[in-house]
């Protein structure tokens, strides 16, 4: 018997859709702020996922205003295959609104956004015996409408369809035809601890709808399961007729009331069929495993020389890609950035970073600022929390940005020229819930003997010619976390400049 552990696609990938061709399956995961938009994975046992694009990954399909809020951007997307062709449909908060996007290979190219008339979110795709495209989405509860997806037109108002058992914010619905049903899945209760799955079936669209008589089918709330947040999932007949669910869940830790600082992930869960309704779970960290032929991908690189003529896919960047300010080539071997503002908490603040899979993990970069540049690495939820590894000059520094409090909370002189930076994330070590500055005198001791309240602790230092680490700080993970900031998204770790340019020879985002 083989096992794979949950989650399948770790760190911040929330609101998995799922589809399949012949005996590929794809997912597209949610973005928000972050540009390239849309990220799609691709995955042949349901286990073994790898990233081969991204949906709206050119500046004609997705533009971001620089101050467009964080957590907005691109919400929930659906993911379909029709008629021969792939299609995204997503909603652009603070930008396009609801959008749809077609390609004959998920890898792209990806067609310019079309406009579909709808308001709301989380919007779906579903074709009738007749070649009827229903679009169902969220918006006073859960409406739906036949449209004409080669133009985004609507063919007929919105009717409300089904929104639920009645908890809060019923969304991102999915619409199937099995055998002689209409199933709508959805979820409810917010998609904090509350989140919920339930399921409805129709004989006929736009219904009326019979909801199971257990809803919901399955939530993980006020329970003590080490997944938490569990829903907005996507269903999907495997090739060997067994059924499966991607959903998203997160994994909470540290003191009550627990945190969570990867964001949002994408689990896999079988379902089976009691009287005709599809029942997902259960969710386990460890469960058996498809029955599919297992096919693992190359591993991704955990560093990156910046040799090659473009970023690879797993480099993001905040709200529009700028060539002109995120340069490779220029200097060979080196990614250059050349600063947009002059904090990470500003309007167009420029950063390039990967999102944290590994709960305990390491990254460094190799940074040259020369005498008149700013700039380091920094892990980020938003723009009022993130940690900082500075240098200016001959100073680097640990900055800490915690909600309307930006400090810099311990400093010192270096040689100047290239320097590693580097931030340890941990699990293991019991710290203050607070922010503790290893002091300089290298023969003090730090506190110790004290619980951390928050998830794991973050080490913030550089390493000397001779490979020494040096820590300068280390501050409690739970102050880059929704729980404490809210918001949707999760920690993305990577590279910034705030003054002039800043070159880096290369970045590693490892496991410890």
């Amino acid at each position: 018997m083989a096992f794979f552990d949950n989650p399948v696609i770790p760190g911040f990938s929330p609101d998995p859709s799922m589809c399949r061709v012949g005996e590929d399956y794809y997912v597209a995961t949610s973005s928000f702020e972050y540009v390239p938009g849309v990220p799609l994975w691709h995955s042949r046992d349901l286990v073994h996922w790898r990233l081969i694009g991204h949906a709206l990954d050119r500046p004609s399909q997705l533009t971001l205003p620089d101050d467009a809020p964080s957590s907005c951007g691109v919400y929930a997307p659906t993911l379909r295959y029709h008629d021969g062709r792939f299609w995204m449909i997503t909603t652009v908060v603070a930008g396009a609104g609801n959008i749809l996007v077609t390609a004959e290979d998920p890898a792209g190219p990806w067609s310019e956004p079309v406009p579909v008339g709808i308001p709301g979110i989380d919007p779906d795709l579903a074709w009738d015996d007749e070649g009827n495209c229903w679009c169902v989405f969220s918006h006073d509860g859960i409406r739906g409408v036949r449209i004409d997806p080669e133009t985004g037109e609507l063919l007929g108002e919105p009717v409300e369809m089904w929104s639920g058992s009645g908890l809060q914010y019923p969304e991102g619905p999915h619409l199937y035809r099995i055998g002689d049903w209409w199933y709508l899945l959805l979820s409810e209760g917010g998609t904090e601890r509350g989140h919920a799955m339930s399921v409805a079936r129709a004989r006929s669209l736009p219904g009326p709808f019979e909801p199971h008589p257990d809803n919901p089918v399955l939530s993980h709330r006020s329970t003590g399961h080490p997944v938490q947040n569990t829903g907005h999932g996507d269903l999907v007949r495997a090739h060997d007729d067994t059924w499966w669910m991607v959903l998203l869940g997160t994994r909470p830790r540290g003191d009550t009331p627990k945190f969570h600082g990867m964001g949002r992930e994408t689990f896999l869960v079988p379902v089976r069929w009691e009287d005709e309704w599809p029942l997902p779970g259960p969710l386990e960290l460890r469960a058996e495993a498809p029955r599919l032929a297992p096919h693992a991908w190359p591993a991704e690189p955990h560093r990156d020389d910046f040799d090659a003529p473009a970023l690879a896919p797993c480099w993001v960047s905040l709200r529009r890609q700028d060539p002109d300010a995120v340069r490779l080539g220029e200097r060979p071997g080196h990614l250059v950035l050349r600063a947009r503002a002059d904090g990470m908490d500003r309007p167009g603040a420029l950063f390039v970073g990967r999102r944290q899979r590994d709960a305990d993990c390491v990254a460094r970069t190799r940074i040259d600022v020369g005498d008149e540049g700013r700039g380091g690495i920094a892990v980020r939820l938003d723009e009022a929390h993130h940690y900082q590894v500075e240098v200016e000059g001959g100073t680097v520094r640990a900055v800490a940005r915690i909600g309307p409090s930006r400090t810099t909370v311990a400093e010192r002189r270096v040689p100047a020229g290239p320097l590693t930076l580097r931030v340890d994330v941990t699990t293991e070590d019991v710290l203050p819930p607070t922010v503790t500055v290893r002091p300089a005198d290298p023969d003090a001791e730090a506190p110790s003997g004290l619980r951390v309240g928050g998830p794991d602790t973050l080490r913030l230092g550089y390493e000397t010619e001779d490979g020494h680490v040096e820590v300068l700080a280390e501050l409690d993970g739970r102050y880059l976390t929704t729980e404490v900031a809210g918001g949707f998204t999760g920690r993305v770790i990577g590279m910034y400049a705030t003054r002039g340019e800043a070159a880096f020879d290369w970045f590693e985002l490892r496991p410890a």
